[in-house]
C-alpha cells in the first residue's frame, strides 16, 4: 500500500507544473426540490423541507494543452451554523458555501480533482448501496460504521484509459488534527453492454483510542437488459479494535416502463458482530420524468433498528425537483 501510495503521488506529482490559467467564462446550473414526508417511527408526524443548488462552473485551456475547470457550488442548506457562529451566521442558518474543486486533465495524464470541500475518495465514488442508501435517505435515527475519510482537502486521480473498459480512479486525503492521511483506489468495468461492475477499498484515518485501523471494501455489479436493470452491491467494514466488524448488502430491481416513468423495489440489509438480528430496509418507488420536473412517490420500511422508542419503522415520501 505505502509503494503505490508513493509511485502514485511521485508520478502525479511530475505531471503537475505550476501554472495559471484565465477562465474568460463561467455558467450556471441550478435545481430546486419540494418534498413532503411521514414517518411513523421516532421523528413522527407529517413534514415538508425544500432544497436548492446553484452549480457555477468556468474551464479553460492552458498553453501546454492541459484543460482546467472550476467548480463552486452554493447551496443554503449545506452547512449548520456552529456554537461560536455569528449572529448573522446563525440567522442565515449557517453558511451556503458548499462544494468547490479544481479540475486539470488532459488526455496523457487524466483528470486530476482537487477538492476544498464536498470530495469523496474514490472508494466512496462507488460505496452507494444498490438500493441507494435507504437507510440514510429516510431513517436519519439509524447509523453505520463510517465511511472511507473524504470531505475537505482531498486529491483524486483518473488515471488514463489504459484497457478498453475499465476506469481506475485513486484518491489521497490530506491528514487532520487526530486523523491521519489516507488513500483509496476503485476500479469499474463497462466493456460489456449493459453491464458495470465495481471494486473499491479505502481507509479511515482515525487515532482515537480503541478504534485501531479501518479499512472498507466495496463490491458492485449491475446489468440492464431491455426495461429491467438488477444491482447488487456489498460494503465489507473491516475494523480493527474495540468497535465491531459490519458488511452492508443490498439488491435493486427496476422496470422502465416508458421514457419518462419507471417503477423500483430495493432492499438492504446490515449485519453487525456481536448482535443477534439484522437491520433490514426495503423500499418501492415510482418515478415521472418530463422535461426538467421529476415527481417521485416511494413507501419504505424498516426492521430491528434499534431505537429508544421502536424497532420497526416505515415512511412514505412525496418529492418534486426541478432542473434549471
Amino acid at each position: 500500500m505505502n509503494n503505490f501510495k508513493k509511485i502514485g503521488l511521485t508520478a502525479l506529482a511530475g505531471s503537475l507544473v505550476a501554472t495559471s490559467v484565465y477562465a474568460g467564462e463561467m455558467s450556471v446550473a441550478g435545481s430546486a426540490s419540494l418534498r413532503m414526508s411521514n414517518h411513523a417511527g421516532t421523528d413522527g408526524g407529517k413534514t415538508m423541507a425544500m432544497g436548492n443548488q446553484l452549480t457555477f462552473t468556468g474551464s479553460g485551456e492552458m498553453d501546454n494543452g492541459m484543460n482546467v475547470a472550476l467548480s463552486f457550488i452554493l447551496d443554503q442548506g449545506d452547512d449548520a451554523p456552529s456554537a461560536t457562529a455569528s449572529n448573522e451566521t446563525a440567522v442565515l442558518g449557517g453558511s451556503p458555501f458548499d462544494s468547490h474543486s479544481i479540475t486539470i486533465s488532459s488526455d496523457a495524464m487524466g483528470s486530476v480533482v482537487f477538492a476544498g470541500e464536498g470530495a469523496s475518495s474514490a472508494q466512496n465514488t462507488i460505496d452507494t448501496t444498490a438500493a441507494g442508501d435507504i437507510w440514510d435517505n429516510t431513517f436519519a435515527s439509524y447509523t453505520k460504521a463510517t465511511n472511507a475519510s473524504a470531505g475537505s482537502k482531498t486529491l483524486t486521480w483518473t488515471l488514463p484509459s489504459m484497457v478498453d473498459g475499465l476506469g481506475v480512479v485513486t484518491s489521497y486525503n490530506g491528514s487532520s488534527a487526530g486523523e491521519e492521511g489516507t488513500i483509496g483506489y476503485a476500479l469499474t468495468y463497462t466493456g460489456v453492454e449493459g453491464l458495470s461492475v465495481s471494486y473499491g477499498v479505502g481507509e479511515v484515518g482515525d487515532t482515537t483510542a480503541g478504534t485501531g485501523g479501518r479499512e472498507i471494501t466495496t463490491y458492485k455489479a449491475s446489468y440492464a437488459f431491455g426495461p429491467v436493470t438488477a444491482a447488487m452491491s456489498m460494503n465489507d467494514y473491516d475494523i480493527t479494535g474495540s468497535t465491531p466488524n459490519e458488511e452492508q448488502s443490498s439488491y435493486k430491481i427496476s422496470y422502465t416502463v416508458s421514457d419518462e416513468l419507471s417503477v423500483s423495489y430495493g432492499s438492504e440489509t446490515h449485519e453487525t458482530t456481536g448482535q443477534t438480528t439484522d437491520e433490514e430496509f426495503d423500499q418501492i418507488s415510482v418515478s415521472y420524468t418530463s422535461g426538467g420536473l421529476t415527481a417521485t412517490v416511494s413507501q419504505t420500511n424498516a426492521d430491528n433498528v434499534t431505537t429508544a422508542t421502536q424497532a420497526e419503522q416505515s415512511k412514505w415520501n412525496v418529492g418534486l425537483s426541478f432542473a434549471f
